[in-house]
C-alpha cells in the first residue's frame, strides 16, 4: 500500500468535509450584518445552534493528520503561516465564546456579542482563504525548512483570495438558511443569493485565470495534454452549476441552492487539488519526500480507521437529529 496516497486522501477529505461544514456556519455570522431585527439573528444562529461544535472537529482532524503523516510539511507549513493561522484561531476562539455568551446577554450588550459573532466570522474566514492564496503562489524551502519572511503571505493574490473565500461561506450561509427557515428570513435570503452568487462566479473566473497567469508550471499542467482532456469539463461544469442555482433560487427551490452552492465549493477544491498535485508543498516537494516512516504512517492509520468512522456517525446523526426548519419559536419542526 502507498500510505502517502492514504493519508493525502484522508487529510483531503477532511479538510474538504470542513470547508462545507464550517463554511455555512462561518457564512452566518459573515451575513449577520445584513439582518438587523433581533428575531432574525436568533433565528439564523439557531439553525447551527445544535451542531457548530462538531463542524470544527474536521479542522482537528486534518491538521493531526498532517503532523502525524507528513511531518515535515507540517512544520514548514507552519512556519510559513504562523502569524495568519494564529490570528484565525484566535478569531474562531472569539467567535466561539461570542456564540455562547450572547444567548445569556442582556439586550443592551447583545449588540457587543453579535459584533463580536461577526467579526470573529469575517476574520477566521479571510484569513483561511489568505492562507490558502499564499499556499498557491508556493512556500520558499532551503535545507528542508521553510526559507521565506514572516510576511510572505500577504500579496495580492492572496488578499484577492480571502475575499473570495468570505463569499464563499457567505452563499454557502445563505443558501443554507434557505434551506433551513421559511417566511421573511427566507425571502431575504434568496435575493441575496443572487448577489453572492454572481460575485462568487466572477470570483472563480478571476482566479481561474489568475492562477495559471501566477505560476507557469500550473499553466503547463492545466493545458498540456492529455490534462486538458480531463480537465475540459471543469469550467462548463462551473457555469452549469451556477446557470442551475440562478434558476433554482428565481423558483425558490429550497434544498437545491445548497447542493448547487456545494457542487461549486466542490468543483473549486478538485481545481486547487489539480493545480499542486502531486506536490503537498508547492511548487515542488512532492507527498512521497515529505512522508514519515511507514511505520509512524501506519500506526496513525489504525487510529485514523477507528476515529473517522466514529466522526462520521456522530455528524451524520446529529444533522439527522436537528433536520428540518428552525420556526421563531426555536424549535425544530
Amino acid at each position: 500500500m502507498d500510505l502517502s496516497l492514504i493519508w493525502a486522501a484522508i487529510i483531503l477529505f477532511g479538510i474538504m468535509m470542513y470547508i462545507i461544514m464550517d463554511g455555512f456556519d462561518l457564512g452566518i455570522g459573515i451575513l449577520y450584518p445584513f439582518f438587523k431585527d433581533k428575531s432574525d439573528r436568533d433565528l439564523m444562529i439557531n439553525t447551527v445552534a445544535p451542531v457548530w461544535d462538531g463542524n470544527e472537529t474536521w479542522l482537528v482532524l486534518g491538521g493531526a493528520g498532517l503532523l502525524a503523516a507528513f511531518p515535515l510539511a507540517y512544520s514548514v507549513i507552519l512556519s510559513a503561516f504562523a502569524l495568519p493561522l494564529l490570528l484565525m484561531l484566535m478569531a474562531l476562539i472569539f467567535r466561539g465564546v461570542a456564540f455562547e455568551f450572547r444567548f445569556r446577554a442582556k439586550d443592551s450588550e447583545r449588540h457587543f456579542w453579535d459584533k463580536a459573532f461577526t467579526g470573529g466570522s469575517v476574520a477566521a474566514t479571510f484569513f483561511q482563504g489568505m492562507t490558502l492564496g499564499a499556499y498557491l503562489q508556493g512556500i520558499p524551502m532551503a535545507n528542508q525548512a521553510y526559507a521565506g519572511g514572516s510576511l510572505d503571505w500577504i500579496s495580492p493574490f492572496s488578499l484577492f483570495t480571502g475575499l473570495g473565500l468570505l463569499v464563499t461561506y457567505a452563499l454557502l450561509g445563505s443558501t443554507w438558511l434557505i434551506m433551513k427557515t421559511d417566511g421573511a428570513l427566507q425571502a431575504s435570503c434568496y435575493r441575496l443569493s443572487k448577489h453572492i452568487a454572481t460575485a462568487l462566479f466572477a470570483i472563480i473566473v478571476i482566479i481561474s485565470v489568475w492562477t495559471p497567469w501566477m505560476d507557469s508550471r500550473i499553466a503547463e499542467r492545466w493545458f498540456s495534454m492529455p490534462n486538458l482532456l480531463w480537465l475540459s469539463p471543469v469550467p462548463l461544469l462551473v457555469g452549469l452549476c451556477f446557470y442551475r442555482l440562478q434558476r433554482a433560487l428565481s423558483q425558490q427551490a429550497e434544498t437545491r441552492p445548497f447542493l448547487y452552492t456545494l457542487a461549486l465549493v466542490l468543483l473549486g477544491y478538485a481545481g486547487l487539488g489539480i493545480s499542486i498535485w502531486p506536490n503537498i508543498i508547492p511548487p515542488d516537494l512532492p507527498i512521497q519526500a515529505a512522508a514519515a516512516p511507514h511505520i509512524s504512517q501506519m500506526f496513525a492509520l489504525i487510529g485514523a480507521l477507528v476515529i473517522i468512522p466514529i466522526i462520521l456517525i456522530y455528524t451524520a446523526w446529529g444533522y439527522y437529529i436537528f433536520r428540518g426548519k428552525v420556526n421563531r419559536d426555536e424549535h425544530y419542526h
